[in-house]
């Protein structure tokens, strides 16, 4: 089990030491998660990660050995780094913190918040970590395979990046991708841990193995002949296609199918039109062809662009390393407190050099509005204790120039209970990957087609709620002439 507790950076645990001392560690204070730019250049990202969320609070708190090994930890100038009190507290501490989020495979945009956390600031504050390392990377990967399974224009995409993914990373990419889209993993602890469908057969080494091509394909197929998909790759193409044509007759005289033929090097677009030419002419036209070899969104729209015909697709390095962008670059701030003895939240905002830096003060969430025919017209962030615009005006929160009003239209509340007082509060079916999935799949198709484009997607209208953009720009001009 993760010691989700020291899963942290060590000036999390500093700076909890120090609430503690300045007395200010029991004041309640909202942290927001979100995201700044669209990753891969896209229209949009798939949330994912909560799951692990639920599993952080669940089993938060630090063991015997964590506090010996925190307490042998010396200050630079020397001494112990932390000090008995903050231990003994650490030895005891209990979660007592509130976090609503959207829900695993929700299409979400830059700006919006899609974690949020409120409770006392020391203990918001020990979390953000392990929050940020779980939906960052899930959602950096579940939204590349959703890009790869858009490509892929329907066919099944196996996702099998776990020999080269960073490290047990590989475990949450297996998960996050069947989330973004993807048929199945071939990683097998992925499959047990969150019930995904695997899949696999074999490898180069299996036909090198042999003495020749034919002999490899046909043990193959005495062993396995439910799950019987031929590399014919390892010497030539042509030639493995042909054995795999002996093969598979052989297997239809005795009453059994030969599934497919992998392909996983080479020009795939003219080897697979080659090889369907040729299972055609065999009389095997319902074998299927499946495509391997350092693929990703982009390779697979140019193969099929070129008239391909291909039954699957097998996605590993570029999907579950998220090999064009390796981070999301998710962010978690500090947007309200409320001090000990107070009623009122108190806005806060981080004032940068970059206005694209600029952080959203309040208590926030995001409310989501639909057009008549289903699609989605626009999300508006808002602070859920101030009053709304008459006209639901959302400003751009880079561009004030760029409004929408959303009168009108049917709407829903995107965060969502993910545990209160420290406790999960998410069910089951909450958590199940394959539902994530499901919902992943239906918000997708809540998306213009411009939105869905892989190249120069048009940009899907995000913005402040009109008083959120008004009180925003006093509290920056507030800022501005304190500092």
């Amino acid at each position: 089990m993760m010691d989700w507790a020291m899963y942290t950076d060590l000036y999390q645990l500093t700076m909890a030491q120090g609430y503690l001392e300045a007395d200010k560690g029991q004041d309640d204070a909202v942290f927001t998660m979100f995201f700044r730019d669209y990753p891969f250049n896209g229209g949009y990202a798939i949330a994912c990660g909560m799951a692990q969320l639920a599993e952080m609070v669940d089993n938060y708190s630090f063991t015997e050995s964590d506090i010996d090994y925190l307490g042998q930890l010396e200050a630079p100038k020397g001494g112990k780094l932390f000090n008995d009190e903050f231990l003994a507290y650490l030895a005891d501490f209990k979660l007592d913190v509130d976090i609503d989020s959207v829900y695993e495979g929700c299409v979400v945009f830059p700006h919006e918040p899609i974690v949020r956390v409120s409770g006392p600031i020391m203990q918001c504050q020990m979390i953000e970590t392990a929050l940020l390392n779980c939906v960052n990377f899930q959602t950096l990967i579940a939204t590349k395979a959703a890009r790869v399974c858009q490509a892929a224009d329907g066919a099944p995409v196996a996702e099998f990046g776990l020999r080269r993914s960073q490290g047990i990373g590989g475990i949450w990419a297996s998960r996050a991708a069947v989330v973004g889209g993807c048929s199945s993993t071939s990683n097998v602890i992925a499959g047990k841990l969150f019930d995904i469908p695997v899949s696999g057969t074999h490898a180069h080494s299996w036909v090198m193995s042999f003495d020749d091509e034919l002999e490899a394909f046909r043990e193959y197929a005495r062993i396995a002949p439910k799950n019987c998909t031929l590399l014919v790759d390892t010497y030539d193409v042509e030639q493995g296609v042909k054995n795999a044509i002996i093969v598979g007759h052989e297997m239809a005289e005795r009453g059994e199918s030969l599934a497919g033929i992998r392909i996983d090097s080479g020009d795939l677009a003219w080897l697979s039109k080659m090889a369907r030419r040729m299972l055609d002419e065999a009389g095997l036209e319902d074998v299927g062809i499946v495509l391997s070899n350092d693929l990703d969104e982009r390779t697979i729209k140019s193969i099929l662009d070129e008239g391909a015909p291909v039954n699957a697709w097998g996605v590993g390095t570029k999907l579950a390393c998220a090999f064009d962008q390796p981070s999301l670059g998710g962010v978690y701030k500090l947007s309200a407190m409320k001090r000990k003895g107070d009623d009122r939240w108190s806005a806060k905002l981080k004032v940068s050099e970059s206005a694209a830096k600029l952080t959203l003060p309040g208590y926030l969430d995001v409310r989501r509005f639909y057009n008549e025919d289903g699609t989605l017209a626009g999300d508006m962030i808002f602070d859920v204790f101030e009053p709304m615009d008459d006209a639901l005006r959302i400003v751009d929160p880079v561009d004030p120039l760029r409004q929408k009003k959303l009168l009108g239209k049917e709407h829903v509340d995107l965060l969502q209970p993910l545990a209160r007082h420290g406790m999960s509060v998410l069910t089951d079916e909450d958590k199940d990957t394959m539902k994530a999935r499901e919902r992943a799949i239906e918000d997708l198709g809540h998306l213009d087609e411009s939105q869905l484009r892989l190249l120069n997607p048009h940009t899907y209208p995000v913005g402040l709620e009109y008083g959120l953009n008004q009180r925003r720009s006093e509290l920056v001009d507030k800022m501005k002439n304190r500092s």
